[in-house]
């Protein structure tokens, strides 16, 4: 028999590790032929290639993110290969089973849960053309009804194969995140998640783990994403592999985690702040919801004062990216608590927040529960919601206009200081800076449109003229800043329009280059001639003291010369500045 095992991902960027777990486990007796598309790949051409690949028998993995595209792939083949043997299995398959088999009379089986072992003795049985009624843990139809056969014992995760030994994968690790797995199952029973359904945490075995990492990194994995449910549930598991990938990684190579973040004890902090080179670890922490009586409907436990004391640790010992989850849409969490909550976790400055909406998902509690809290959700996939009984359409609206502009302009970093001085100023909270801005953004119709970065900083410009401030002087200056520091080279034409005096501009610069000191010892090592300075620096006069302010947060009425050198070597920016007395130095006849 000739077996593809496909899936459809989100981007090229990702790889299915359940694929490679399936062809894994079925070695040596079934060779298993590994085909991953994306979700933007037309359907006609990932039909024509499975097709064109002969295959016996094809297993999809399913997920809310590619059910929809997977099932028009299906029902293509079927009607070109209507011999072909079609199993699917993932978490999307796995609920509402007889539902699938009766909706898609495609699909001639479904793997329930856990697949290794039952998708290798459902190859076995098809192979001997056996009865598959003995094949546990899958759905079938006989004599036109479904049969659904229960799953047995959970597959000993200590003797399973490694998923990362296939040579045809090597030259996509350095290109692509790989996904690897140190346990399986979840200790909590948080409503919303599937993880709910499972009793206990599963460990593999850890020598094995660590062969793997080595392996992966030998061959140039450089995005590593565990992806256990709560990665740091048991502290000496998690503090030994801290110290393993602390000891044993290659430089360049990147962890991401999903931790507990209430749960992670100071001293394991401490030791990360002191031992961990700094950009080797990201945390992925789910805060969800910080109302206490939302999360007990949700059966979640959540201790803030402690996941705000794990946080502020991890921020302040600058080695580890945080990125913090939220979910819109909990029971009874309407648009004031939900501000609340946005407030709450902003205030902790974590480099990224996910503002995320509730999915209704297949097997979990809270979907059996939906009509308890008015839910009305998507038929489709995803299942995201669209109103519940104390949030209106209207209000999630609301609440994605604030996600679009977060994530441009918060998780993208491409103006810090701008929005720091804006969220702590001008407006009365974070939530109502993203709010008014993501409104005005819907309105002008931004939201259907592309954007360079240019478009970004004229954009959140014209929202601010809206507002009729009188700090939009220093706002600007502030912009300017952020909008120079982070080019890699000197930008042809800037955001806003030049006002700058050109007179002025030339004999600033004939005092700089009489002057370098005053720029200070880096500024003067570069040792830049008359062409250098023009052909690589940018120069803006800002009506404050703009170091001063980096360093204090405090605004000063002394105006500065940003000078801002683009290295060519490096593709860096530099920011210099020259305060007040050496520009009135440089023309005392100009009242700056």
């Amino acid at each position: 028999m000739k077996i593809i095992c496909t899936t459809l991902n989100a981007k090229y960027i990702h790889t299915n590790l359940a694929i490679r777990y399936l062809k894994a486990y079925a070695q040596p007796e079934f060779q298993i032929d590994i085909v991953e598309y994306t979700i933007k790949d037309p359907s006609l051409n990932i039909v024509t290639d499975l097709y064109q690949r002969q295959p016996d028998i094809i297993g999809f993995s399913c997920y809310i993110w590619n059910i929809e595209e997977t099932i028009k792939i299906v029902k293509m083949l079927k009607k070109i290969r209507p011999d072909l043997i079609v199993v699917v299995g993932g978490p999307e398959v796995s609920y509402d089973v007889k539902e699938w088999m009766e909706n898609v009379p495609e699909f001639d089986f479904i793997v329930i849960g856990e697949g290794e072992e039952t998708f290798k003795q459902l190859l076995f049985a098809l192979q001997k053309g056996k009865d598959v009624s003995s094949v546990h843990g899958i759905a079938f139809r006989q004599n036109g009804n479904v049969i659904i056969n229960p799953q047995q014992n959970k597959v000993n995760l200590a003797e399973m194969p490694s998923p990362f030994r296939f040579p045809e994968d090597i030259p996509h690790l350095s290109k692509r995140i790989t996904y690897i797995e140190t346990s399986r199952g979840c200790p909590f029973n948080c409503q919303f998640c599937l993880s709910s359904t499972e009793v206990g945490v599963r460990y593999f075995d850890r020598e094995k783990v660590k062969e793997d990492l080595r392996y992966l990194m030998k061959n140039g994995a450089k995005n590593i994403k565990f992806i256990d449910r709560t990665f740091n549930i048991s502290r000496s598991y998690a503090m030994e592999m801290f110290q393993f990938l602390i000891d044993e990684h290659v430089p360049g190579t990147v962890f991401q985690f999903e931790i507990t973040a209430d749960i992670m004890r100071p001293e394991v902090i401490e030791f990360l702040n002191k031992e961990a080179p700094p950009g080797l670890f990201r945390f992925e922490i789910g805060v969800q919801s910080t109302n206490d009586e939302v999360n007990k409907l949700v059966m979640r436990k959540q201790n803030f004062e402690k996941l705000t004391r794990t946080v502020t640790m991890i921020k302040n010992g600058g080695k580890i990216v945080q990125h913090l989850d939220l979910i819109a849409g909990l029971p009874e969490e309407d648009y004031t608590s939900f501000r609340k909550t946005f407030n709450d976790v902003f205030a902790l400055r974590p480099e990224e927040i996910q503002l995320g909406f509730l999915k209704m998902l297949r097997g979990t509690g809270l979907r059996l529960r939906a009509k308890e809290y008015g839910y009305v959700f998507m038929d489709h996939a995803p299942y995201e919601i669209l109103s519940n009984n104390v949030l209106s359409f209207s209000d999630i609206v609301r609440i994605k206009q604030v996600e679009d502009v977060l994530e441009k302009y918060w998780n993208d970093h491409r103006m810090d200081e701008t929005i720091e001085y804006l969220v702590t100023n001008i407006f009365e909270t974070p939530f109502d800076f993203f709010q008014q801005f993501g409104t005005y953004w819907d309105e002008q119709g931004w939201a259907r449109i592309g954007h360079q970065l240019e478009d970004l900083f004229r954009r959140l410009y014209q929202f601010l003229q809206t507002q009729s401030l009188q700090e939009l002087p220093i706002i600007e200056g502030l912009m300017k800043y952020d909008y120079l520091r982070n080019q890699k080279h000197k930008p042809r034409k800037p955001w806003w329009d030049e006002k700058s005096d050109k007179t002025l501009r030339t004999k600033i610069y004939s005092y700089v280059l009489d002057h370098p000191e005053a720029l200070g010892e880096t500024f003067a090592s570069l040792q830049l001639n008359e062409k250098d300075l023009f052909k690589h620096t940018v120069m803006e006069i800002v009506p404050f003291d703009l170091p001063h302010y980096l360093e204090t947060k405090e605004i000063r009425q002394d105006e500065t010369a940003m000078i801002v050198y683009f290295d060519p070597a490096t593709a860096t920016a530099h920011p210099y500045f020259l305060r007040t007395s050496a520009l009135k130095e440089a023309d005392s006849k100009h009242r700056l």
